[in-house]
């Protein structure tokens, strides 16, 4: 059985749960209390080189990290990833956009504010990221104007993976009311069979508050 790495309010281990749960594919869950600092251990870096979540391991013990490397391999041969190679390659280039302008942006300032660490971070880099992130909010409001999936017509890993932290904008001080099309994909995306409503707040791990080791 698949094993699968995770900490519950990780976003980035939500999307892998989440692609999961549309495949109906049954996998195994190991824990890490990655603010105690069980990330960085030796047996958990020889499976995740950074000692960040998620990470899998497959039952032939091959192991696989990064969080839209994984929805790659495991949308193989799947609905959710074009079969055609442009296809294919306009997935990707949403997942790149993801992990540069919208998880190190929106993702950093919903850690930061629900985890209380928002205070204690530079003004100068609170202002930069916000700006980014407005950004980005508005490069995807503009293109989900014109289609009603971010890479086409259909359903992919791509917005599972924009949705993970793009939908979540407001619990990082980021309104989403002027974002009409944005808003009107959160729902398109919500209402996909096998979609996972269940996402955890960092409150549920007391150590949250720590910074990460």
């Amino acid at each position: 059985m698949l094993t699968l790495f995770d900490y519950l309010p990780s976003q980035n281990a939500w999307k892998i749960r989440l692609l999961l749960n549309h495949l109906g594919r049954p996998y195994r869950s190991v824990m890490l209390s990655i603010f105690e600092g069980e990330g960085k251990s030796d047996s958990f870096r020889r499976i995740s080189p950074t000692g960040t979540v998620p990470a899998i391991q497959l039952e032939d013990g091959r192991v696989l990290s990064e969080s839209n490397a994984i929805l790659a391999f495991l949308a193989e041969e799947t609905p959710y990833l074009p079969a055609d190679p442009f296809d294919r390659a306009k997935v990707q280039q949403w997942l790149h956009f993801e992990q540069e302008r919208i998880e190190s942006v929106i993702g950093s300032l919903r850690y930061w504010t629900m985890t209380g660490k928002l205070a204690r971070r530079s003004p100068d880099v609170i202002e930069g990221k916000r700006k980014a992130a407005l950004k980005a909010l508005d490069i995807l409001e503009r293109e989900l104007s014109t289609r009603a999936f971010i890479a086409g017509d259909e359903y992919t890993i791509a917005d599972m993976a924009l949705f993970a932290y793009g939908s979540r904008a407001e619990e990082g001080g980021l309104s989403l009311q002027s974002y009409p099309h944005v808003r009107a994909w959160i729902a398109r995306v919500e209402a996909q069979p096998g979609f996972l409503a269940t996402m955890h707040p960092y409150s549920i791990d007391p150590h949250s508050a720590n910074e990460l080791p």
